[in-house]
């Protein structure tokens, strides 16, 4: 996977270079607007984006908007600033992520990976392979019939991997995508019956709090 490092204070480059290549990381480094924009044109792949908001010769939100974002590189923010301003800023930009230094190289590695796994077109887990562009579920090659509210409450576990969705929130989406009013029975028999056509045991209860699928991918 291939970053694209944007950030012009030589230890934070250094440090991160280093990690990142340890992590099998392919890292183009960039330390100005200018260089940025020669290297976009020449067209070098670009999985995800570590921005600096603020750069000797402009300014990373500006470079994100005018260069990349119609690249769809997904971005991360870095920035001593941590005004909520500047927060809000660069998520209505479309930034995946935005972190404040100093910080911990583990965990902007650990955003990186979360970065990585929304771009995922395809999730197996335990040999349930979830197409996010087609919007399938299959097992073994096989389609599984799911109803369309089915396919949505999977689709909101698989795209929160590793994170509990309360029950609240299911019957709110349940609620925005039927306009039917439900209750905590009605979302177990959901979950029941998904489990039962999936025929995996992937879905954990959380007694008393929600659902979740954790990633067990090596």
């Amino acid at each position: 996977m291939n970053v694209l490092l944007i950030e012009d204070n030589e230890s934070i480059v250094e440090g991160l270079k280093y990690s990142l290549e340890q992590e099998h990381y392919n890292v183009f480094v960039c330390t100005k607007v200018a260089d940025t924009i020669n290297f976009l044109n020449e067209k070098k792949p670009v999985e995800i984006a570590i921005i600096d908001v603020s750069l000797p010769d402009g300014n990373g939100f500006d470079l994100y908007q005018k260069y990349m974002k119609g690249k769809n590189i997904p971005s991360i923010f870095l920035t001593a600033r941590d005004s909520e301003d500047d927060v809000v800023k660069g998520l209505e930009l479309g930034a995946e992520d935005y972190m404040t230094k100093p910080f911990k190289v583990r965990e902007l590695l650990a955003r990186i990976k979360k970065t990585q796994r929304k771009q995922e077109k395809i999730i197996t887990i335990q040999g349930l392979c979830f197409d996010f562009d087609k919007m399938e579920v299959s097992k073994d090659g096989n389609i599984i019939p799911l109803t369309r509210l089915e396919l949505k409450l999977l689709h909101l576990l698989f795209t929160n991997l590793g994170k509990v969705v309360s029950r609240e929130y299911i019957i709110e989406k349940i609620w925005e995508w039927t306009r039917n009013d439900v209750n905590d029975n009605t979302v177990t028999v959901y979950m029941k019956r998904i489990r039962e056509k999936i025929g995996v045991d992937i879905i954990i209860t959380i007694k008393g709090i929600g659902y979740r699928i954790d990633d067990t991918r090596k």
